[in-house]
């Protein structure tokens, strides 16, 4: 009987392994892509999709990752993911894109099938190469020799930055630089139509405030246009917004936010208002003096006074600056929030209601483009 029972626990079955979950997998394939290791990165690939996913691996590869992870938000055959990455350096919390994987199981283990991502990132769209400056960081498509130009204009639009905005932000910026207009858009999930003719947009003007990391991404065909001086303007315009997105609410009119931009980009190049406004001196010499301060929709990158919209914010800008100091305007701009309407920041920074300061910005305007 004893031998018996002996015989039948030495013959009991091992029971089977039970299958990993796709989160499992998705935490492997994280670590190969942080590890630089190709063949567990491509082992969670079917061979169908490897070719397309070795290339993505390599184009990756000079990115310097702090973090990359993968949040399952949903499973299923296609499963719903978060990406979730940080540049070393750069980015204190992660940038984040929603992706599509199709899945597959066999022999207890997941497969990634298929990819997709809400919009492309730069090292889907070729081999990332990577420069650094000073206070930057340059990623793209381009030529090491070609990107360094955009990290030594970077450099001078972050010092440009602090001597306005100080010290209480990163003091750094990342570029990403596509190949072409089409590839800008991609990464930015839009039409081409909406960034042509736009040299550069930071990522934190897209959406919420709260994004957690900038990107400055360049258009290079309307960047590759611009003089030396206006290539310096748009970089630091585009850094003011990351130095200020800090404080920057849904309550921040855009007249204010832009202008300010601008502002910082123009100061100390000696640009006059007809030189920095031409098309809102246009219409002022045809007697059609602007009513009120540009509108948020004003800025809408299809709207028809676009240029004017931006020149009357800079002049707004400009005309606190002169009469009431940059500190005042960098105050005014801090001041605006979710608890306080630019009326009333401007009549605790600035003694005037918001109606009052615009009767000045339209004879300012007049005044300086008459």
């Amino acid at each position: 009987m004893a031998a018996c029972a002996l015989l039948a626990a030495g013959c009991t079955p091992t029971p089977p392994r039970a299958p990993e979950s796709v989160q499992h997998m998705l935490d492997r394939h994280a670590a190969a892509v942080l590890h630089h290791d190709e063949p567990a990165f491509l082992a969670d690939v079917a061979p169908s999709l490897q070719p397309a996913q070795r290339q993505v691996f390599q184009n990756l590869a000079e990115v310097p990752l702090a973090s990359w992870s993968y949040r399952l938000e949903s499973s299923g055959s296609a499963a719903r993911v978060q990406l979730r990455y940080r540049v070393k350096g750069y980015d204190a919390d992660p940038v984040t894109t929603d992706l599509s994987l199709g899945l597959t199981r066999s022999g207890g283990r997941w497969r990634i099938t298929s990819e997709q991502h809400t919009a492309a990132q730069l090292w889907d769209q070729g081999k990332v190469h990577v420069v650094r400056g000073t206070r930057s960081l340059v990623l793209g498509l381009g030529t090491p020799a070609s990107l360094a130009a955009y990290a030594a204009d970077a450099d001078r639009a972050v010092a440009a930055v602090r001597r306005v905005w100080g010290d209480h932000w990163a003091r750094r910026v990342v570029l990403e630089v596509p190949g072409t207009l089409d590839q800008m858009a991609a990464l930015l999930n839009a039409s081409s139509a909406a960034y042509r003719g736009i040299a550069a947009v930071t990522t934190a003007e897209l959406g919420s405030p709260a994004v957690p990391a900038d990107r400055v991404i360049v258009n290079p065909e309307a960047f590759g246009e611009l003089s030396a001086l206006g290539r310096q303007v748009v970089l630091t315009h585009e850094t003011t917004h990351v130095a200020t997105r800090a404080f920057t609410t849904s309550a921040t009119p855009l007249w204010l936010s832009e202008g300010a931009a601008d502002w910082t980009g123009y100061l100390g190049t000696g640009r006059t208002p007809h030189q920095v406004a031409p098309e809102l001196a246009r219409d002022v010499a045809a007697g059609k003096l602007p009513r009120n301060l540009p509108s948020n929709t004003d800025f809408g990158t299809t709207a028809a006074g676009l240029a004017q919209a931006y020149e009357g914010g800079w002049l707004a800008c400009r005309l606190i600056a002169d009469q009431w100091g940059s500190a005042k305007l960098t105050a005014l701009y801090r001041g605006v929030n979710d608890r306080t309407t630019a009326d009333a920041a401007m009549r605790r920074t600035l003694g005037v209601s918001l109606v009052e300061f615009t009767a000045r910005w339209r004879a300012y305007v007049q005044k300086e483009l008459a």
